[in-house]
């Protein structure tokens, strides 16, 4: 008390001081800027990643072309070794005069060019002149012409295997040449050549949405999907590879002019970006190049860098209107707590205020809250007492119904008693008889009514302990059956007649196993007392499945109830019987239980007489060992 008053005359806490108002102008202008310095300098980063993405999807096409190019020079280097073998060929090289000979090779000659897909096959003597040749029939024919200059025919002349790209000086087709000497016995006396065209590699690369091209040795593009590029090229032609093209004719010198171009390295990538300045404007290309080793041959795919910029833009430019976002919000949010601080410093003083008058409420309340917690526990303790008192009673109506149960249930065990005894003295008799036979029969009676007697007990010793309050899933059909157990002495000592069959299946249900059968046990116990004094007293049981909940209607032939006793069936200490014969608490006891279980139980009268009470009860999972079975 001397605190609280010492806390209330405490002079009230001086006004804060007004914050300096900040602007949030200046620091989003900085942020502003930050964001464009760190864009400007990850643009690049993201635009060579956008890069070396491409690069590594074009590499497929890449290899494919290459593979196709390879494939098909190696199914053609061997055909000219294969034609050389024929001596009709070694024959016309001798008697090159032979006018009956030569139209024959000719047309063999043209022959197979057609049925090898060629575009020329023919054959040269000693001194490079062509003597017959597949395209003897058009006029671009290679008959009479001389190819002593090419290489392919110098290497085949000194017993190798010729091979070699240009130019036709005759066709005006670029195509690649394979030759192979014609040996007549131990001297070449000429060489066979053939001929492919390179224009159908050309032709599959147009829809692969880049730039293929193929480079010699000399840098000089001969392939390419692009037509202005063909003999261009991409990078210094040696001085002694123009000495070369010059004396082989492989290409028209004059139109070997380099493209405008600018080859930078991208990074440790292994591709390059090459730049050209062409008629449209500057082009830049991502280029990665593989090779045909056997042509001499650098394959190179070249696509555009636009997209993958385009790429890097956008992302960037999302990047950049999400953090402006962020800024813009950050901004907000700024402005918005300096008016809370300003609005917060403006309130100080009448917080001041208010606590002091909390202060003083506050001693009222810890009083008050002292009286609200005895209350508490008075009432935690008459709830506690409340519930040891339902206990119980619940066991007390159970030691109830068993003891309703007592003269049947002796009855039930003498009888069994008497017949263990007659049947003992009988095997006794027969053993003296040595009746072995007679007297095992009997002995397994004995055994028989033992267990008889040993299942009662077990019903009355489960039924007679006290319940747990946990619930769980319950098997109801056996419960039922637990239950018609406990209840078959008295009902076969009213002579009652039992109508229930039992579903097929096991029917699961939320609840306490024990407390349940004790609530099954009171309502027949009830339907037995109601028809006590007609003849016969009969008793039906239904149990049924609606939607989520599981239905036990238990049915008698009594004179039904009034409207006072449907009104009051529930109530504690209420009963129809006569005084002294119940103390009104079973039906208490089971409302409460099955109440619990989360369930209802109800009261009716049939229309055709009697009484009906029915058990609900929600439907349960069956346990995970029963659900595995």
């Amino acid at each position: 008390m001397a605190d609280a008053a010492t806390a209330t005359a405490r002079p009230p806490a001086p006004p804060r001081a007004r914050p300096r108002r900040r602007r949030p102008l200046p620091a989003l202008a900085v942020a502003l800027a930050g964001l464009a310095l760190v864009m400007a300098l990850a643009f690049p980063r993201v635009e060579r990643a956008f890069l070396i993405a491409m690069g590594d999807r074009d590499r497929a096409t890449l290899e494919l072309a290459t593979q196709v190019m390879r494939g098909a020079l190696s199914r053609t280097e061997a055909l000219p070794v294969l034609l050389a073998e024929r001596p009709i060929l070694a024959r016309l090289l001798r008697e090159p005069g032979n006018s009956g000979l030569l139209p024959f090779v000719n047309e063999q000659l043209r022959q197979t060019a057609l049925s090898l897909d060629l575009s020329d096959v023919y054959l040269m003597d000693a001194e490079g002149l062509t003597i017959a040749a597949s395209s003897y029939r058009t006029d671009r024919s290679f008959v009479g012409q001389r190819f002593a200059y090419r290489p392919y025919f110098t290497e085949a002349l000194a017993g190798g295997l010729g091979r070699f790209h240009a130019l036709g000086t005759t066709s005006g087709e670029r195509g690649y040449f394979f030759a192979a000497p014609v040996i007549d016995g131990t001297e070449i006396t000429g060489v066979v050549a053939v001929k492919i065209t390179l224009d159908a590699f050309e032709a599959t690369w147009a829809d692969s949405g880049s730039t293929i091209i193929v480079q010699d040795m000399s840098n000089v593009i001969f392939l390419s999907d692009r037509a202005d590029w063909h003999f261009r090229t991409l990078g210094p032609v040696p001085e002694a590879g123009l000495e070369t093209i010059a004396a082989t004719r492989q290409y028209p010198i004059g139109r070997l002019t380099p493209l405008p171009a600018r080859r930078a390295a991208l990074g440790s990538s292994g591709y390059e970006i090459v730049t050209i300045d062409g008629a449209a404007g500057r082009e830049s290309y991502l280029m990665q190049t593989g090779l045909v080793a056997a042509a001499g041959w650098r394959v190179s795919i070249l696509s555009p860098t636009a997209p993958a910029t385009v790429q890097a833009l956008t992302v960037m430019a999302v990047a950049g209107l999400a953090a402006l976002f962020v800024l813009l919000i950050a901004a907000v949010i700024w402005q918005r707590r300096i008016r809370l601080e300003e609005r917060l410093a403006a309130q100080a003083g009448e917080q001041a205020r208010l606590e002091a008058r909390v202060r003083e409420r506050t001693r009222d309340l810890d009083a008050a809250n002292a009286q609200l917690r005895q209350e508490v526990e008075v009432r935690a303790r008459a709830e506690a007492q409340l519930r040891k008192t339902q206990a119980e009673l619940v066991q007390a109506g159970k030691l109830a119904a068993l003891g309703q149960m007592s003269a049947a249930l002796s009855h039930e065990f003498n009888q069994p008693l008497a017949a263990v005894k007659a049947y003992a003295e009988n095997a006794a008799t027969f053993l003296d008889r040595g009746r072995e036979g007679e007297a095992r029969e009997n002995i397994r009676l004995i055994s028989t009514m033992a267990d008889r007697m040993a299942s009662i007990s077990k019903h009355l010793r489960n039924f007679a302990r006290r319940p747990q309050d946990k619930t769980g899933p319950v098997p109801m059909r056996a419960v039922i059956e637990d239950a018609l157990e406990l209840m078959r002495p008295r009902l076969d000592k009213a002579g009652a007649r039992l109508d229930y069959a039992a579903p097929a299946a096991e029917v699961w249900v939320t609840g306490g196993r024990v407390r349940l059968q004790q609530v099954i046990v009171n309502l027949i116990g009830n339907a037995l007392d109601a028809m006590e004094g007609r003849e016969p007293p009969e008793i039906a049981l239904a149990l049924a499945v609606e939607g989520r909940r599981c239905l036990l209607e238990v049915r008698d032939r009594g004179p039904g109830l009034s409207e006072d006793a449907l009104a009051q069936a529930f109530d504690p200490f209420f009963t129809t019987k006569a005084p002294g014969q119940g103390l009104g608490l079973g039906l208490s006891i089971s409302y409460n239980i099955v109440r619990d279980f989360n369930g209802r139980l109800t009261a009716a009268n049939r229309p055709e007489g009697g009484a009906v009470f029915t058990v609900e009860l929600d439907l349960a999972d069956p346990p995970a060992e029963m659900a595995a079975e």
